[in-house]
């Protein structure tokens, strides 16, 4: 396991706004309620350049304001630190929060890992290293990161349903995982949901894990809704890319050669966005809202107008012909790069 990060430092208690806003419409994951779309909160600990804790929690309690109740966090983010931002961000407002973790990434220093481990032992020493980072006594959903190869996903399920039984998890998933691997798990006992990558320029799982998740009432939960920023239309040169920015050196598709070849893509949802009075990004989650209910994006951000703006995309209504247009725009067959470099792409299923 990671070592924890320092003690947390003390921050003032959170109070909810005087007025708060009209929340989000919600949806349904397993037995949880959560808003219509959550917060993805690795770019907050590391990966997409420095964000100052202060405007983490501040953007955190921000989501909670808005109805953006499923907070999606990691054990080897910020290798635990952004689980104990996430615990300092709900404290005084956890029966708002729907704190959503995963493990199974073996990530001994820097990089995105080294491995994955699946096994029972491992199930139940992450889920008690988590509890204690995020200072809570439960995990709403405990997902696996990725799939172990080398332990059968029964093993991985039996493990985490019988922390489901002792009151420690409430729901668990899976994080890209192939159709048959979610067939197997779900099996043993029942999978909540599915974590994977699904955006315009990522749409490997509508081949044949979408219907899967449906037949057995999986919960599809995006992550990378956005492209990792590509499709908000403000990702121009690969030069731009900070210091520890992992798009500008593990990521096929942000070299300098593919980024000025799908650049094309992002000018016509702009364009589009443009047309339609609204932004890109707002448009490039509204298209995925409008793949059905059971979908529930987790855009990351560090900066709460960006959070207002991803949010206000639940309410855009699109037309068949709108979203054909959208599609056209972003063709998947036009994508110049994979999603992930090889070494990454070896520990996932579609």
């Amino acid at each position: 396991m990671p070592p924890a990060s320092a003690a947390r430092p003390a921050v003032p208690p959170a109070t909810p706004p005087a007025a708060p806003p009209a929340p989000l419409p919600t949806r349904r994951v397993g037995s949880l309620t959560v808003g219509a779309q959550g917060l993805g909160c690795l770019g907050l600990s590391e990966f997409y350049g420095p964000v100052a804790p202060d405007t983490a929690v501040a953007t955190i309690r921000r989501a909670l304001d808005l109805g953006v109740t499923l907070l999606d966090t990691a054990d080897v983010y910020g290798h635990g630190a952004n689980e104990e931002l996430v615990g300092r961000a709900v404290a005084g407002r956890r029966d708002e929060a729907v704190i959503s973790t995963k493990f199974g990434v073996v990530r001994p220093g820097p990089g995105v890992g080294t491995g994955i481990r699946g096994d029972a032992v491992h199930v139940r020493e992450s889920c008690e290293a988590s509890l204690r980072r995020l200072g809570v006594d439960h995990i709403d959903l405990f997902t696996l990161t990725r799939p172990d190869r080398n332990v059968p996903v029964e093993e991985t399920v039996g493990a985490l349903a019988e922390l489901q039984k002792a009151g420690k998890i409430r729901e668990f998933g899976l994080s890209e995982a192939g159709p048959r691997t979610l067939e197997r798990a779900h099996a043993v006992a029942p999978v909540a949901a599915l974590q994977t990558e699904w955006s315009l320029w990522s749409r490997g799982i509508e081949r044949e894990v979408v219907e899967v998740c449906r037949r057995l009432g999986i919960a599809i939960v995006p992550y990378a809704p956005l492209g990792r920023g590509f499709l908000t239309g403000t990702v121009r040169s690969a030069d731009a890319f900070g210091e520890g920015d992992f798009r500008g050196f593990g990521l096929p598709r942000f070299t300098r050669e593919n980024l000025a070849a799908n650049l094309p893509l992002a000018d016509r949802l702009t364009a589009l966005a443009a047309g339609l009075g609204t932004t890109a990004a707002r448009l490039a989650l509204a298209w995925l809202h409008h793949r059905g209910p059971d979908v529930v994006p987790v855009p990351g951000t560090g900066d709460p107008e960006h959070l207002t703006e991803n949010a206000s995309a639940v309410g855009l209504r699109l037309t068949p012909s709108q979203l054909a247009a959208i599609e056209a725009a972003v063709p998947a067959d036009e994508v110049h790069g994979a999603r992930w470099n090889e070494q990454s792409l070896a520990y996932v299923e579609e």
